[in-house]
């Protein structure tokens, strides 16, 4: 038994980065750069858009990743946006579990995008006839007013590790959200803890050695390429090549998380800030978030595999009949624990749970109710800012999803 346990963490891990973290880092990279070349400008225009702002917000939501979306999140508190367009932007956001899907399964990522569009104007659009947002926004300034922090407590603080890293000062510094020295400034620079200390090993590995991960995943998306047209890349010119830069990279992946440290938030609004003011800056932070993505997936795809062998009994083809006899007889359950599962804040729980519909374990249904549930890494800067807010955001987006996804499996269930 043991020695089956070490095959599958060796097939994981070889597939898991071939398969998936390669195109996922490519995919990254270029939405990375596209961002820097655009520098958030679309998010500075949002506010003169007081008509169009949930599409905006559900645009951006889009946008696979959570930068986008962490963006929107400052801009309710301070009156800019509605309450709908923040609602809207979260229910369209699948963070970097988008990146994933769209990897493995673009045509099921541009229908569950059309799908989460719609729903996410629409419910936006709803929510802005109601009080709902003007009752959160007043309740947020009461609270701001009674522990307001004066202008010389900020004179104090540093913003030295951004200038230390993207080499542009605090004068030169273009907030995105929120102004310099205001009290989202404050929550989200320096109340929150965002950034790594710069004088620790994982600072040193993550900043210096982020090109030798970068070249692991180049050659890794050669393989990949060449295993989507059917190569066996074991029996390639170097023998087991697949197998030895699979685990390379699959471990280079997991190690890269553990030295940034990001377990469970891969991307916080200061280093989307930074990646935004610095190309260098999005190298290496996207390396630190496809390591994320990579390190997640291959959790998955080890914990389906076991699960397998384990369900059957040391049997793999016993466990895989089981589990197709599970799937014709849960699925509405798949569809709540979807719901459920998108609660959580953070992009991990959601990263497993789409890895494994594309796995076949979950019906499109649950896909759907999930990716509208959850909010990725986006959500974290609304809990900062304003805890009620984010409260509120949580139980409205819940709704739909849950409608929608109920929806959707009994449409699956009678059609097809």
């Amino acid at each position: 038994m043991f020695n089956d346990i070490l095959d599958l963490l060796i097939i994981s891990a070889e597939n898991s980065f071939i398969q998936v973290t390669v195109f996922v880092g490519a995919v990254l990279l270029l939405f990375g750069y596209v961002d820097y070349l655009l520098s958030g400008r679309l998010v500075k225009k949002i506010g003169e858009a007081k008509k169009i702002q949930p599409i905006i917000g559900a645009l951006l939501g889009l946008t696979p990743g959570c930068g986008g979306a962490i963006f929107v999140m400052p801009l309710f508190p301070r009156g800019i946006v509605s309450f709908g367009t923040v609602i809207a932007t979260l229910l369209a956001t699948m963070g970097d579990s988008a990146f994933v899907l769209m990897s493995v399964m673009p045509k099921q990522w541009v229908l569950v995008s059309i799908f989460s569009f719609v729903v996410a104007v629409t419910t936006g659009y709803l929510v802005d006839l109601t009080p709902l947002g003007d009752w959160l926004l007043a309740k947020y300034n009461e609270s701001r007013e009674k522990k307001a922090r004066s202008h010389e407590d900020h004179e104090e603080l540093d913003h030295s590790i951004f200038a230390n890293e993207t080499g542009i000062g605090l004068e030169d510094w273009a907030h995105i959200g929120h102004e310099e020295g205001d009290e989202i400034d404050l929550v989200l620079h320096h109340a929150a803890k965002g950034h790594q200390d710069t004088n620790t090993l994982g600072y040193k590995v993550t900043h210096q050695g982020y090109m030798v991960y970068w070249i692991i995943i180049s050659i890794g998306l050669v393989l990949g390429i060449l295993d989507l047209f059917q190569v066996d890349l074991n029996e390639f010119f170097i023998p087991n090549l697949g197998l030895i830069l699979g685990v390379l990279g699959a471990a280079a992946s997991v190690f890269l998380m553990l030295m940034g440290r990001k377990f469970i938030v891969s991307d916080t609004h200061e280093e989307s800030e930074m990646k935004l003011a610095s190309l260098k800056e999005t190298f290496i932070h996207n390396a630190q978030e496809t390591a994320f993505v990579g390190t997640w997936v291959f959790a998955a795809y080890f914990a389906y595999e076991l699960f397998v062998l384990l369900l059957g009994s040391g049997s793999y083809l016993a466990g895989e009949m089981a589990i197709t006899g599970f799937l014709t007889q849960t699925g509405l359950m798949a569809v709540i624990i979807g719901v459920l599962i998108g609660v959580i804040p953070g992009c991990g729980p959601q990263i497993i749970f789409v890895t494994l519909f594309t796995r076949g374990l979950v019906p499109f249904s649950a896909l759907l109710a999930n990716a509208l549930s959850q909010d990725g890494d986006a959500l974290f800067p609304l809990i900062a800012i304003d805890k009620r807010s984010a409260l509120w955001a949580t139980i409205v987006n819940t709704i739909p999803a849950l409608i929608v996804g109920l929806l959707a499996y009994w449409i699956e269930i009678s059609f097809f």
